[in-house]
């Protein structure tokens, strides 16, 4: 395609992509090369800043990336899939939503169908939250699954995705990682990750799965707007992060733990749950509503309902309006 026909997106992508080994590069080098004014390039640079890219000018050298980065890759991301059957996916660079993608697509999509983007505009997390989503800092990761048996069949899928994370993350090095009921991963007492499950279709009915999982990988100085303890993988592991590598690895183990969960439910799940769980035998406090318990965690039961010991005995609770707190 011609320069001069390049979308608003394809644009950003190439700058990108000349500034992502970590070298300065003129605003008029950069225009040069993509057929566009200084006073262009420069309104490109403030989009792709505003969408969390740490980028900084210098005057007389241009403008350079506060790191280099490189950019996820869909065929290295494919070769190194487990199963080259596995290498149904996408790679976006920005987008509302990765769920959102596979939401708009699912009923053309194939089981495990993957999204990947480099940054997300309206990233959601539980109950609505917005899900921060800075451009190349992290790994915003949707999965497409149907399940024929309908709702039922979904019984304890986002603690099974939790577990899966936690062994992509171990083979990764990050070996304390943790869940928190139920749908969170938790390291040294703060969040790295979150999960978001959302489902269409009737009770007894086919349905369709969106599997979503947001994880911050090296997240920008600039970041504010995260109103939690949190942490990254970069801080964790204290080096730089392959991303490519590392969606291969989460996508491998979803794959496998689906493929399981598909065939024999949560049941296989609940003791590496309970042996990663942040909150066992530890005081908590659920938030249900106006209404507040304060017990010990002890783990989930076989449905995955969370369990909680007070002065009453050991009660299990489920619910997706359910908050859990340290006590």
């Amino acid at each position: 395609m011609p320069l001069n026909q390049l979308s608003s997106d394809a644009i950003r992508t190439r700058i990108v992509e000349y500034l992502a080994p970590g070298h300065f590069c003129s605003g008029e080098v950069l225009g040069e090369q993509l057929g566009i004014s200084r006073a262009a390039v420069s309104n490109h640079i403030k989009c792709l800043h505003d969408l969390g890219l740490d980028i900084y000018s210098v005057q007389g050298k241009g403008y350079k990336l506060a790191q280099p980065l490189i950019l996820l890759n869909k065929s290295t991301i494919a070769a190194q899939l487990s199963n080259p059957g596995n290498a149904n996916l996408i790679v976006l660079n920005v987008i509302d939503s990765t769920n959102q993608y596979i939401k708009e697509h699912q009923t053309e999509l194939p089981n495990g169908f993957v999204c990947l983007a480099e940054a997300q505009t309206a990233g959601r997390g539980r109950h609505g939250r917005k899900w921060v989503s800075p451009y190349g800092a992290s790994m915003y990761l949707s999965m497409h699954w149907t399940f024929a048996l309908g709702y039922q069949a979904l019984n304890g899928l986002s603690l099974v995705i939790g577990v899966a994370v936690v062994e992509a993350l171990k083979k990764l090095g990050i070996v304390e990682a943790q869940v928190k009921w139920p749908n969170d991963i938790y390291v040294q007492g703060k969040k790295l990750a979150g999960i978001l499950i959302e489902v269409e279709g009737q009770m007894g009915a086919t349905c369709q799965c969106v599997i979503g999982i947001g994880l911050n990988v090296a997240l920008p100085t600039s970041v504010t707007q995260i109103d939690q303890p949190y942490t990254d993988m970069q801080s964790i592991l204290e080096q730089d992060i392959d991303r490519n590598r590392f969606a291969a690895t989460l996508i491998n183990e979803l794959h496998t733990t689906m493929e399981v969960f598909e065939k024999s439910g949560l049941q296989p799940f609940i003791a590496p749950w309970q042996a990663a769980d942040v909150y066992a035998n530890k005081a908590i406090k659920l938030i249900i509503g106006q209404k507040t318990i304060e017990g010990i965690g002890r783990g989930i039961d076989n449905s995955g309902a969370l369990l909680i010991e007070t002065a009453e005995g050991v009660r299990a609770y489920q619910g997706g309006e359910i908050s859990v707190r340290p006590g």
